[in-house]
């Protein structure tokens, strides 16, 4: 079955409180994407938010991210006295710090309200939940610095349980129930978007940040020094876009020792997003073939090497273990056959972009598309397609309204035809970023890949009324192109 879908970061949904949520906003957006027609609504990562504020650097695969709690559902459930007042509701990018400063306040407050009943009894029994709660906790004791710069005893707690860490035990409570409630209020959304037809598609990263639970607590499964800091470190080397590569400074696997383990530790992050989502997107899936190792000691990317990851071996025990897991592979990018030969033998959807493909000399109206893939007008690290188009030269923009004009693409608005050229793809899935569906330009892009900081990650809506004015012609849009 043909399906469209739309992609919205859950940060930049319309919020009462300076970031979207799992709120109302939450369960309205739900409605309008049924009243659209369209059936997958894809985020980006959920968990702690890591350097830069980007989800791609979190501080575990397991947790979630405090910041998208509502506080308006906190109330609802009787944990505050007075309803919060709105805070920053009307602002169209997010300001994490001051966010999450206001955010905390009343968490603090509903924390000492909150009775554990049954479910937050069982949630607990997980043991990342403890851990987490630990990991956290003592970060902040430490003013956020890394685990592997923490005092000595506090460091090796993971191993040697020698610290005594019931001297912040009700800090460990607090960051249990945040986890808790976390849960709760995103399996309520997950819930209410099921019975409403609609799928969501989450977002696991391949690599996980040096500054996580995830390699404090499995320290074996990467190449660490004795001072815990990385030995090598993933990115990739240098291509068209720079001349200098990408080097992202996570650590990397310790095939050999994942291989003792039977990988538990990749099975353990599928088991656990399978419960949070309908579909699994891996990024980087590249790097289950052949990934990118750089020296820590490098400053640039430069100096790596290509090594072969064992990407059959993992999926051979994922496969087996989960078969009903959905998964998509993003494969963008110059990759060796042998990726696509790895993603086509699991029989994985890859991923195409269109702002990638799309040439205004040829004909465009399958360019290459296949039935088992994901089509996008663009991803979260690319700009709008508005933006795209209006980045081109006058010669470009010519060529490309010509060439859509020929296939039938008529509408005034470009990013119009480029949604109704993405929907008619023979792609089984389409996904449109919202800004395309409402024609924003660059100010709504998400990430800019290789910068850091501001604007990265921020923007956000500020409502959804541009939104709702198209839905009845997005709706007859994907009627039809018979998704």
């Amino acid at each position: 079955m043909r399906e469209a879908g739309i992609l919205l970061p859950l940060s930049s949904l319309p919020s009462n409180h300076g970031i979207g949520d799992m709120g109302s906003y939450s369960f309205e957006l739900i409605d309008l994407l049924k009243a659209g027609g369209f059936r997958i609504w894809q985020i980006l990562p959920i968990n702690p938010l890591g350097y830069g504020n980007s989800p791609y650097q979190p501080y575990s695969s397991f947790a979630g991210d405090e910041i998208y709690i509502s506080l308006d559902e906190l109330y609802k459930d009787g944990l505050f006295t007075n309803k919060p007042p709105e805070f920053q509701k009307y602002s169209k990018s997010v300001d994490y710090e001051n966010v999450r400063k206001f955010k905390e306040i009343y968490l603090k407050e509903a924390f000492l309200k909150f009775t554990e009943d049954t479910d937050y009894k069982e949630f607990i029994k997980q043991e990342w939940v403890y851990l987490y709660a630990v990991f956290l906790t003592l970060k902040k004791k430490n003013e956020l610095r890394c685990w592997n710069e923490w005092d000595k005893e506090q460091k090796e707690w993971i191993k040697s349980r020698e610290f005594d860490v019931s001297l912040y035990e009700e800090e460990i409570r607090y960051e249990m129930f945040v986890q808790y409630i976390f849960y709760k209020q995103w399996m309520k959304i997950r819930t209410y978007a099921n019975q409403n037809g609609i799928r969501i598609m989450g977002d696991i990263p391949f690599y996980v940040g040096i500054d996580s639970l995830d390699v404090w607590a499995n320290q074996e499964c990467f190449l660490l020094g004795a001072d815990g800091k990385p030995t090598f470190v993933a990115g990739v080397p240098p291509d068209y876009f720079s001349v200098t590569g990408q080097r992202w400074g996570n650590p990397i696997y310790d095939w050999d020792y994942l291989k003792k383990q039977n990988y538990q530790f990749w099975l353990d992050r599928i088991a656990y997003s399978s419960k949070l989502f309908d579909i699994i997107r891996i990024d980087h899936f590249r790097a289950f073939d052949t990934y990118w190792k750089i020296p820590a000691t490098c400053e640039t990317a430069v100096e790596g090497e290509w090594l072969e990851a064992p990407g059959y071996d993992v999926f051979d025990l994922i496969v087996k273990k989960y078969p009903e897991v959905e998964i998509v592979a993003e494969d963008l990018g110059d990759l060796r056959e042998e990726v696509h030969v790895l993603k086509n033998h699991y029989g994985l959807k890859g991923m195409k972009i269109v702002q990638f493909t799309f040439d205004p000399n040829e004909n465009n109206n399958n360019f290459e598309d296949i039935e088992n893939m994901v089509i996008y007008t663009g991803s979260h690290d690319n700009q709008t397609i508005s933006g795209w188009y209006l980045s081109q030269d006058e010669k470009t923009q010519n060529e490309i309204r010509k060439s859509l004009m020929k296939s039938g693409y008529d509408d005034t608005i470009i990013s119009k035809r480029f949604v109704r050229l993405t929907l008619d793809s023979i792609a089984e899935m389409a996904i449109l970023p919202l800004q395309d569906l409402i024609n924003l330009g660059d100010e709504a892009r998400i990430n800019t890949p290789g910068t850091l900081g501001s604007p990265n990650w921020e923007w956000k809506l500020d409502s959804f009324n541009e939104f709702k004015e198209e839905i009845g012609n997005l709706k007859e849009c994907i009627i039809a192109s018979r998704r």
